[in-house]
């Protein structure tokens, strides 16, 4: 596979995690798809734009901007919502997964961004 190719994919699967939860909480705010989630209207807000984020990234505009602020924005979401250190037992270990699959997302996400930075400076980020 081409590295271009690599790149697409890559992002877009980086993506996909934050349409589906994003459009899973708003369809569960709306009680379009209730699932047992119990969202503050800031939460829901945060969640649609959560949600067009992740469909900008993968339709490639303003890839590094965007990965950048989804970036930060799962830093946020990572403490707001899996705060680890407030369990224990097997409760813990399950938010402590769910922290760091954040953590790894927002690895990628960076590097998309410095990806995208690059490019745009000319410089050729092909391995």
């Amino acid at each position: 596979m081409n590295p271009r190719a690599t790149y697409v994919v890559a992002r877009v699967l980086i993506a996909s995690a934050f349409v589906s939860f994003g459009l899973e909480r708003v369809l569960s705010a709306t009680h379009i798809f209730p699932n047992g989630l119990n969202l503050t209207p800031l939460w829901t807000l945060f969640s649609a734009f959560q949600m067009l984020l992740g469909l900008a990234l993968m339709f490639g505009w303003q890839t590094g901007r965007v990965a950048m602020l989804m970036a930060i924005m799962t830093g946020v979401d990572a403490f707001a919502l899996h705060p680890f250190w407030n369990y224990v037992g097997p409760e813990q270990h399950g938010e402590l997964i769910s922290f760091f699959k954040s953590l790894s997302a927002i690895g990628g996400l960076l590097l998309v961004s410095w990806i995208d930075a690059h490019e745009s400076q000319g410089v050729n980020v092909d391995p």
